[in-house]
């Protein structure tokens, strides 16, 4: 019997120092989650407000995520280190929760894209429509079209029929060399076509969706089915240590 426990500590304590680091790890991935929730609130709101038609709460659920996995980690910590079967137990449980979800998410995220690229569409081209240079999503259109240096929904021709055009033109974020880009030119609508960026802002976003949706769903399963492997070593764990117990008595 006392050989038996000499053969089960050594195992329980790589156990115990492989679940510590992958709860560390874990934790992490909480914290990036929790920080990618506050910079999609704060500073992604306006951009994330053209893809959605209605008010999103992905950055909520970011940041709801990000702090629960926080806070599961510390507690994985603790329960490795105090050797509870029962708090293992819940551990794992909670690991595999996190990995259905996890699951679950990517293959709606991979499912759905075609589904996101028609909302997109939509909302970007209700943003153009019924921009005034003044509000959340005009300020998010005027960034997009800075950045991407793109013009309009399908080309710039999409802002001879917005609200806009009549009285101002063509938005100086569609200017491709904004010195020689003045208002003047803008209201043309024979000169503006020479003055503003030629592709839309669409094709840019949709072709970066296209394009990195498969290593996002990949990079989503991949952390999915870590947490099998965390849930494996907290079930052995906590076998482990109940054998060990029982063998003590």
């Amino acid at each position: 019997m006392a050989s038996r426990r000499m053969e089960t500590k050594p195992v329980i304590t790589c156990l115990k120092t492989l679940l510590i680091v992958y709860s560390f790890v874990f934790w992490i991935t909480g914290a990036i989650l929790l920080a990618v929730g506050l910079w999609g609130k704060f500073i992604l709101g306006p951009y994330i407000s053209l893809i959605a038609e209605n008010s999103t709460n992905a950055p909520y659920v970011l940041i709801g995520t990000g702090t629960t996995i926080i806070v599961f980690g510390l507690f994985g910590c603790f329960a490795t280190c105090r050797g509870s079967p029962w708090m293992l137990k819940l551990y794992a449980m909670f690991l595999s929760l996190v990995f259905l979800a996890e699951l679950v998410a990517g293959i709606s995220g991979f499912v759905f894209r075609h589904e996101i690229k028609g909302t997109f569409l939509r909302t970007y081209n209700e943003a153009v429509q019924n921009y005034n240079a003044q509000d959340e999503r005009s300020i998010a259109v005027d960034n997009v079209q800075r950045s991407l240096r793109c013009c309009g929904v399908l080309n710039y021709t999409s802002w001879f029929s917005s609200v806009y055009f009549p009285v101002n033109g063509i938005p100086p974020s569609c200017c491709a060399n904004i010195s020689d880009c003045n208002a003047s030119d803008l209201r043309n609508a024979t000169i503006a076509p020479t003055k503003v960026y030629q592709q839309g802002c669409y094709e840019l976003v949709t072709t970066f969706i296209e394009t990195n949706m498969g290593i996002i769903a990949g990079v989503t399963f991949g952390i999915a089915f870590s947490q099998l492997i965390g849930m494996l070593l907290a079930c052995c764990l906590s076998r482990f240590i109940t054998a060990n117990q029982y063998e003590m008595v």
